[in-house]
């Protein structure tokens, strides 16, 4: 599948973007090992959450749905999982793979994780090695990576764990084991990350402490079902925060985002370069604080990226670097090398991508130095990466010509009916299968 887009245009209208995909995943899982029934609202219905559910319901989980964003699960506490028959097949989602390896490390059963092409590629080190310190047995294949193979029945207990870098879903996976461990499980981390695994299960009942840099949990832990409302995705957001800005006269406004603390280094970065973003109708939904984001095109300039908001805004960088193409001046990003082991290696496909257009960008082992200017048309490869696939959408409402992005159907894991928004909003784009 390959996306043709038009250059030129701007973006207008109320939009409300799928449901949060961090949001919609802890939902199925919680809701699954929670006692009772916990009914979801604004589940997101791509690829990658499907995936988590289907997971679930081969462990013997009845859950009702999805429609139209909502879910029903019958919760069978937290030992009434069943060994599935087959391998649970992950397809391209990483935060499934590495929070079930906490969740399923302390069930009685063997179980099998795998992925497709690229999720066997990224690394699993760092979720296994603090695992196996709190008594779990987690074998991987050459080089840490998946299939991951996770043995039943034993023992954990609890740990204290530094977290080597930020990963939101390393911590998750370590409180998630330590639900199931004798003792209290705690986890530092060098930098905030997202907090909806916290948030999440205190609202199913298992209180979270948090001080300072460290979460803490007692197991062994019970969950209580609850009914929780998604927010839409801030990273889908994200990409029509900077079509908005990058495009001349455009004005949009995304509705119920969420917009939590640990996942708004997007809106604080394009601040910083200038970007025209307001937050409206501020409110709480299901224990995540929620706005509408009204977005007016602002001349940007080039910024350094503060590191302290790198792991705020990880997964919005193929499309921030899109903004810095678009920017006055020189922008640079350090402190990014995560990003090296996403779907794809995003600073180096960024970068080729946008050298192809003509844009000056030189990647770095940590990021990125792009200096803004025009944009040419061109065909670029988003390597099967859906982040990167949208953000070069975007990229066409500056450029001189119409952009092909080849290798785009892996854009349905996070926003199913992307171009069909994007088409609405003011985006002249074509799927060719």
């Amino acid at each position: 599948m390959k996306f043709i887009v038009n250059n030129g245009g701007k973006l207008s209208g109320d939009i409300r973007v799928p449901g949060d995909k961090s949001i919609s995943h802890r939902s199925i899982m919680f809701g699954s090992i929670a006692e009772g029934t916990s009914r979801i609202s604004g589940f997101l219905e791509g690829e990658d959450s499907l995936n988590t559910l289907r997971a679930f319901r081969a462990m013997g989980v009845q859950i009702l749905g999805p429609d139209d964003g909502r879910v029903v699960i019958h919760g069978v506490g937290m030992r009434g999982l069943k060994k599935p028959e087959q391998p649970l097949d992950l397809g391209n989602s990483g935060t499934s793979m590495r929070l079930l390896a906490g969740l399923l490390s302390g069930q009685a059963f063997d179980v099998e994780l795998t992925g497709d092409a690229s999720l066997s590629k990224r690394p699993m080190e760092r979720v296994t090695s603090p695992l196996q310190r709190m008594g779990a047995r987690v074998d991987t294949a050459t080089g840490d990576r998946p299939p991951l193979n996770i043995t039943g029945g034993r023992d954990m207990h609890g740990i204290d764990y530094d977290l080597p870098m930020a990963s939101a879903q390393v911590k998750s996976c370590v409180l998630l084991a330590g639900m199931y461990a004798e003792g209290k499980t705690c986890v530092t981390e060098p930098a905030p990350t997202r907090d909806h695994t916290e948030r999440m299960l205190t609202a199913f009942g298992c209180p979270v402490e948090k001080s300072g840099a460290t979460a803490c949990l007692h197991g062994p832990a019970t969950l209580t079902a609850c009914n929780i409302d998604v927010p839409a995705d801030i990273s889908s957001a994200a990409f029509y925060m900077v079509g908005a800005s990058i495009a001349a006269g455009s004005e949009i406004v995304l509705q119920h985002v969420g917009i939590n603390p640990t996942r708004t280094g997007v809106i604080d970065i394009l601040r910083l370069m200038g970007a025209d973003i307001e937050l409206l109708n501020a409110t709480e939904a299901g224990g995540e604080p929620v706005a509408d984001i009204r977005v007016r095109s602002a001349p940007l300039t080039g910024i350094h990226v503060p590191e302290k908001l790198v792991p705020l805004a990880i997964d919005e960088f193929p499309v921030i670097f899109i903004a810095a193409a678009c920017a006055e001046g020189e922008t640079v990003v350090t402190g990014a090398e995560e990003l090296r082991v996403k779907e794809s290696d995003r600073i180096q496909v960024m970068a080729d991508g946008l050298k192809a257009l003509g844009v000056n960008a030189r990647a770095t082992p940590d990021g990125m130095i792009i200096q803004g200017g025009d944009i040419a048309g061109g065909r670029v490869h988003s390597r099967d990466d859906h982040r990167i696939a949208m953000a070069f959408s975007m990229a066409a409402l500056r450029a001189n010509g119409a952009i092909t992005i080849d290798e785009c159907a892996n854009v349905t894991t996070s926003f199913p009916r992307f171009a069909e928004l994007a088409t609405a909003a003011g985006l002249s784009i074509r799927v060719d299968a």
